[in-house]
Parts: structure tokens; C-alpha cells; sequence
């Protein structure tokens, strides 16, 4: 029997033996799951921007163990439990010697452990008592028994009370020193460990800084003990450091806060914030807002973001984060606004693109019709003849219109799809009013179109956190050449300041939406994008929101005390695109110079792409001088002079802004006009369809340019001949049905142009 016995006691044995490690191999929860963790929200350089309440009102930032410093980690088993790694959750010498002390009526010491302290928070259990301190026993054994040590030793340390409502080494560390629990010096971890023994003498309310002195110097004398190099460096930071207050902790760039925790779900954030150019922005936008609260403009919005890396690096949602009037919680970086003209350098990257235009093409600021759309410009004016960059800078409204209206797919539309912008309605609910901000987009949104344009056409995406982007393909929605000429032309805009281009160069756009709801301004600085935005949340109006005088110069002061700071790296890196050169033209025509153009200038040209010929605007003829005409053969009474053929279009639109134009005499040598002198159709315009509505007549109107004024033109639609005008003239005509049309405009030379047009109709 005795050998039997003795298998069985050796089977349960081996058995119990296999059992012991089954509670730790079940799964369980983590000891983290037991409370709800605040967040933290770090600035670029690890700056707290804000430590936010967990769920039960606590600041509880939950670290894992390997972002503890490791002097904290081993002071606190210094001081609270020097046989941690031996015990199992429990030291019964520590037990019997406190219960000694207790009943000889000696000082009272604890023998609680790590794992009992643990054990005594995580449970909410009373250790007053001898049923409450059996209760600790048994479930610091069960927590033994299931975790691992280095498990418990992470959640005691971001359970620990450091006073008031403070748990845990992570918040104790952002809240008293403003940095996290990885970069504890060991003076600082000598502090925190004695803390938790009893925060409210030593640290909350009732503090006695004394006794913190005290007990952190007691245990600097055990860590000298064992740590002897350390002498110097602990005794000369002998006693505790100075500690922040819970109620200084900071609360700053609010709007970009709010949006990461929005956005993540991390406990700790590292953001892109960077705290130098976040206080520059939002004291600059301050200060503007004193000097336009005569005029009504008390809100305003900025974005600063670092093109090369695309990462925000100051974020103003509105004036006054506190202030309920203007609604300041709100973010208008996020918010959906018209943005007024300040898409228009993308109609014109596009039409560089595709080859409508170069800088110096002379393009028609006048009076026009596109379709049922009928574009003004802001100040109610037409300038006539200008060159594409004087459009642009000037921010002419037809020129845009007219262009946008030119261009293949990608259109404007299209393209904004491409480049991320939300929420947009169908192509046909906007027509060509999206041009002059028909849609809404928001600050980010602008932003990134604008970063296109610094990043050699490229898109890519905004980064609020301060981590390395991974690489991704950046789809090229402009090519680097339409991307560097937009640039270079916005660069060109005259400040409203000095009437003179920015120096060092900027680059930037102005907007104005309808009804003056909205002013704008976006750009580019070295390798910064800034986008303004001025208004109100509610949408009311203001005359005194335009784009030019309100944002404008709000924009350039950010971007001059941004430089004055010396906190600009200056401009991004890149090579001079492969295909572009710079050719001489003519100025007149923006062609290139045939010999009898007088004045010549430089400008940019896409190879391969760029509209270039030889200029037939200037011609040298011989002139009598007694008639005044011109003729055929040089004579004594003979002169040659050179005059500007330009096509009838622009002849009238000369005459309609007022411009002096020298006009060729009569021709009595009866040669043809310089160049091809082809007709070249108008109006109907190409690629929009024109909708009649059932029950209306609505004629469509026909014109077509010529080089001389005089032939008569014939008109075809789909070969049928429907009738005759003079170049300039308009020929209306009445569609008998919907469906496409060829249209062709015929001279007398036979030389003709064409164009296909669809037509509607509608109810």
C-alpha cells in the first residue's frame, strides 16, 4: 500500500504541477482594460499640447512599461517591495513583521506588496480590516497566479495615486514636469516613487513638501547605496524639484487638437504642431482683427502647412477658441466654404497643360456670353486684350470662364475630384460657376491643391501627426512644368502694400465669394502653404470681406513674421522642369517674333505643348504719303510704316475698353491680310450644350472673326447654308430640333472653320 500511496502523491503532485501555469495560458483580460485612459496630445518637439479626463473623470494616461524610465521602475521596488520578482504576489516576512510592530504598539509599517497594493485598487477592497486584508491576500495570489510580473508591475505603476485625481506615472509625470514618463532623470524618479505611499501629505491638498523631502531622501540614501556613482549627480539635486500645477496644464492650438483626437484613437499623440510657428500664427491673426473691428471682421481661420513633408504645422480654427459669440469652438479649417476665385490658377495649370496657352498668349477679357451664362468681372469692367499671367494676376473673371470652357478632360470638375475635394454636386449643377467658386471646399482642401503646386504637381495628402509619412505614390495630377509656370506667374502678384512683387517671392492667390461671405487668400512661401480664410460662421455678409483688403494682408504678415522669425527652411529643392525654355516673342501677340515686331520679351514655353508660331500680328507696308493708303511699289512720295493686323474680336474689344489703337489705312495694292486669315468661330461655344426650352423660341447666336472686316462670311449647319454676317457680326439662327449640329463658317477664299454642338431640350 505504502508504494501505491506513494505513486498517487507523486501523480496529484506532477499533476498539480502541470496545473499551476493553466491560469496564466487562459486568456484573460489586460490589466489596462480595468479603467478608462486619458489621451495626450504632444506638439512636434514632445511639448503636452493637452492631457485630456478619462471616462470616470481621472487623469489616467495609460504606459506601457518599456516607456516607464527604468530608474523609476527599480526605485519603486526599492522602496515598496525589494523581494517583487521572488514572492507570488505576497511576502509573508513583510506580513509577520508589520503584524509584529501592529500588536508590540511599535511605528506602524506596511507590509503590503506591489501585487497587494494592485490587487487592493484594482478590486476596491478595504484592508482595514482582517476579512479586507485576507481579501487583498487572496486576490494578490490570484493575480500572481495569472499575470505576468512585468504585467503587474505596469498596471501598479498606472494605477499608483499621486493626489487628488491623478493615476499613474504617465499623467503624474505630463502634469508635474510637462514630459513623458520615458525621460525621468533619477533625482525625478526618486521623487515619484515615494509619492504614491501618501500623495495627500506629499503632494494634493494638504501637501507637506517636508515630508516628500523626507522620504525621497531616505530612499536616495538606499539608491546610493546601491548605485555609489550616482552620488554627486542625486545629492546635488538633493530634495524634491519644483512641480507643476494641475491647473497650469496647458491648453493650446485647440482646433488641431480636438481634430486628432477626432480622427486617432491612440492614447498618446505626437502631433505635426510646431509650438514656435503656432504661436506666430495665432498672435499675428490677433492682432490683425484688433485693426478691422472698426469694419465688422472679428473671425478669421488660418492653415500653415510644410509642403515638403505635408505636415500641418500651425492650425487657428478661429479667432477665439472660448469666444460663444463667433462661435469659436467651431473649426473653419474643416469648414465648407466657397472659395471665391482662388481655384482659378488651376483652370490656367491646365490650360498650360494642354496646351491653350503659355504665359504671354493674349487671351480676351470682354463681354461674353456661355450659354445661359453670362461672367462679370469684380469690378464690373473689361480690360480687352491680356496676356494669360496679367489674368491671372488681375484675377479677370471672362479670361478664366473662357479658358475653363476650353479645356479637355481633365476639366476644372474633374480635376477637383482628382485632388480629394469632398461633397461636390454633378458637373452639370455647377456649369462654368464653378470657376469663380461655385463650389465649397474646405481650408484643407485648398491647401493641398496649393502644396500641387510647390511639389511639382503632385498630390498628397495632409498629416497632422508628427510621425514619417510612408512613402506612397503621389499621383501627378499637373505636370512640374504647369506646376513651376503657375507658381512663377502667382509670384508676380503685386502686394497691396508696396504695389510691388513680394521679396523673398510669394506666390498667392485672392478670393471673394458671392454675396462677400467669404475672403481668401492662399499661397505659397518657401516651403510653406498658408491658406487665410476671413468671415463668419453663420454666413453673414460684409462689403468689407474681399478678398484683396481683408485677407490679403493678413496672409502677407503672417508670411513676413514667419521669415522675421527665421522660421522658414526656405524653398523646396527641385531641378528646373526638363522641358522648359524660355524663347523670345513678340509682346504684342505673345507670339513668336516675326522681323517686323517691335517689341520683344521673354517667356516661358512647355515643349511639345505651348501654343507657339510666328506672330502675323505686325506687318510693314509701304504708305503714300500724299493719300495716306497703302501701295504696292516704293516712290518718292513713299514710307514704310508697320501696323498691327489684329482680327476683328479684338479690334472691337480695343474700341470697347478705350485702348488707342493704330488702324492700317486703305489698301490699294490689293494684296491679302498677313497670316492665313482663316475664320475662326466664337460663338456657339465648343464642348457646352446648349438647352432649349419647349415653347420658347431661342435662337442660337452665330459669330465668327476674321482678319479683314469686310468679306462676308457664310454660315452651314450640318451643310445646309442658313445665312451671312461679317466677321464680329452675329448671325442668329433657330435650331428646328435637338440633337448635334456641324456648324461651318466659309469665306470667300474658301478658307473655313468648324464646330460640332449639342442641343437640349428641356421642359
Amino acid at each position: 500500500m505504502a508504494p501505491a500511496r506513494a505513486r498517487r502523491l507523486i501523480g496529484a503532485l506532477l499533476a498539480l504541477l502541470l496545473l499551476l501555469p493553466l491560469p496564466r495560458m487562459l486568456p484573460k483580460p489586460p490589466l489596462s482594460a480595468a479603467a478608462p485612459s486619458s489621451r495626450s496630445v504632444l506638439a512636434a518637439d514632445g511639448q503636452l499640447l493637452r492631457l485630456t479626463l478619462a471616462g470616470d473623470q481621472q487623469y489616467r494616461l495609460w504606459t506601457p512599461l518599456a516607456a516607464i524610465a527604468a530608474p523609476l521602475q527599480e526605485a519603486v521596488l526599492l522602496y515598496e517591495d525589494r523581494g517583487y520578482y521572488w514572492h507570488p504576489g505576497v511576502n509573508p516576512w513583510a506580513l509577520a513583521r508589520a503584524g509584529y510592530y501592529s500588536v508590540a504598539g511599535q511605528r506602524r509599517i506596511g507590509g503590503s506588496t506591489i501585487t497587494m497594493q494592485l490587487a487592493r485598487r484594482l478590486y476596491g477592497i478595504d484592508s482595514r480590516t482582517v476579512a479586507g486584508k485576507l481579501g487583498q491576500i487572496c486576490a494578490a495570489l490570484w493575480l500572481n497566479w495569472r499575470y505576468d510580473k512585468q504585467d503587474i508591475l505596469e498596471a501598479y505603476l498606472n494605477y499608483a495615486p499621486y493626489g487628488g485625481n491623478i493615476e499613474g506615472v504617465g499623467a503624474a509625470s505630463l502634469i508635474y514636469l510637462r514630459k513623458p514618463a520615458a525621460k525621468l532623470s533619477v533625482p525625478e524618479a526618486l521623487t515619484f516613487a515615494v509619492i504614491p505611499q501618501n500623495p495627500a501629505k506629499r503632494i494634493g491638498e494638504k501637501n507637506d513638501r517636508a515630508e516628500l523631502k523626507a522620504a525621497r531622501n531616505r530612499l536616495a540614501a538606499q539608491w546610493l547605496a546601491a548605485h555609489p556613482q550616482d552620488a554627486r549627480y542625486v545629492r546635488d539635486a538633493a530634495g524634491p524639484m519644483p512641480l507643476e500645477a494641475r491647473a497650469t496644464l496647458p491648453f493650446r492650438a485647440p482646433h488641431a487638437v480636438e481634430h486628432l483626437l477626432r480622427v486617432n484613437r491612440e492614447r498618446v499623440l505626437q502631433s505635426s504642431i510646431d509650438l514656435r510657428l503656432q504661436g506666430v500664427v495665432e498672435r499675428v491673426l490677433a492682432e490683425y482683427l484688433k485693426t478691422r473691428a472698426d469694419v465688422g471682421i472679428n473671425n478669421a481661420a488660418a492653415l500653415l502647412v510644410d509642403a515638403s513633408t505635408m505636415q500641418v504645422k500651425a492650425l487657428v480654427g478661429s479667432a477665439d477658441y472660448r469666444n460663444a459669440e463667433i462661435a469659436g469652438q467651431v473649426n473653419g479649417v474643416i469648414a465648407r466654404r466657397s472659395p471665391g476665385s482662388t481655384l482659378k490658377p488651376f483652370i490656367y495649370a491646365l490650360a498650360l497643360d494642354q496646351g491653350l496657352i503659355h504665359p504671354a498668349t493674349i487671351l480676351k477679357d470682354a463681354s461674353q456670353n456661355f450659354g445661359a451664362f453670362a461672367p462679370e468681372n469684380f469690378d464690373g469692367r473689361f480690360v480687352g486684350p491680356i496676356a494669360a499671367q496679367d489674368a491671372l494676376i488681375r484675377s479677370r473673371n471672362v479670361p478664366a470662364v473662357d479658358l475653363a470652357a476650353r479645356l479637355a478632360k481633365p476639366g476644372l470638375y474633374q480635376f477637383l475630384q482628382l485632388a480629394g475635394v469632398q461633397k461636390l454636386a454633378s458637373e452639370s449643377h455647377y456649369g462654368l460657376a464653378l470657376v469663380l467658386g461655385g463650389a465649397e471646399v474646405t481650408m484643407e482642401e485648398l491647401a493641398q491643391l496649393y502644396a500641387m503646386l510647390a511639389n511639382r504637381g503632385q498630390w498628397r495628402e495632409l498629416s497632422y501627426t508628427a510621425a514619417t509619412a510612408v512613402d506612397k505614390p503621389a499621383p501627378a495630377l499637373l505636370s512640374a512644368e504647369a506646376a513651376f509656370l503657375t507658381l512663377d506667374m502667382l509670384r508676380r502678384t503685386p502686394r497691396p502694400d508696396t504695389y510691388a512683387a513680394a521679396r523673398p517671392a510669394i506666390a498667392w492667390k485672392t478670393g471673394t465669394s458671392w454675396g462677400f461671405r467669404d475672403a481668401w487668400t492662399a499661397g505659397v512661401f518657401g516651403r510653406y502653404v498658408l491658406v487665410i480664410w476671413i468671415g463668419n460662421f453663420d454666413g453673414a455678409s460684409n462689403p468689407a470681406l474681399i478678398g484683396i483688403e481683408a485677407a490679403a494682408p493678413l496672409f502677407l504678415r503672417i508670411a513676413d513674421a514667419v521669415r522675421a522669425e527665421k522660421l522658414d527652411p526656405g524653398e523646396i529643392a527641385y531641378p528646373q522642369p526638363p522641358d522648359l525654355r524660355r524663347v523670345e516673342i513678340c509682346s504684342a501677340s505673345g507670339d513668336l517674333p516675326n522681323a517686323d515686331c517691335p517689341a520683344r520679351s521673354a517667356t516661358w514655353f512647355i515643349a511639345g505643348k505651348s501654343p507657339i508660331r510666328e506672330s502675323t500680328l505686325h506687318r510693314a507696308v509701304l504708305i503714300d504719303t500724299r493719300s495716306g493708303r497703302i501701295v504696292c511699289r516704293s516712290g518718292p512720295h513713299t514710307q514704310r510704316q508697320v501696323f498691327e493686323y489684329w482680327p476683328t474680336d479684338m479690334q472691337q474689344l480695343f474700341r470697347r475698353a478705350g485702348m488707342p489703337l493704330r488702324v492700317p489705312p486703305g489698301d490699294d495694292c490689293g494684296e491679302p491680310a498677313p497670316g492665313d486669315g482663316a475664320p475662326r468661330i466664337v460663338t456657339p461655344l465648343r464642348g457646352v450644350v446648349h438647352v432649349m426650352r419647349i415653347g420658347r423660341a431661342q435662337p442660337l447666336p452665330l459669330r465668327a472673326d476674321a482678319a479683314s472686316a469686310g468679306e462676308s462670311l457664310h454660315w452651314f449647319a450640318d451643310a445646309a447654308p442658313i445665312g451671312t454676317a461679317r466677321p464680329g457680326d452675329t448671325l442668329y439662327w433657330q435650331p428646328p430640333q435637338a440633337g448635334r449640329y456641324q456648324f461651318r463658317v466659309v469665306d470667300p477664299a474658301g478658307r473655313a472653320d468648324s464646330r460640332e454642338v449639342v442641343i437640349e431640350l428641356e421642359q
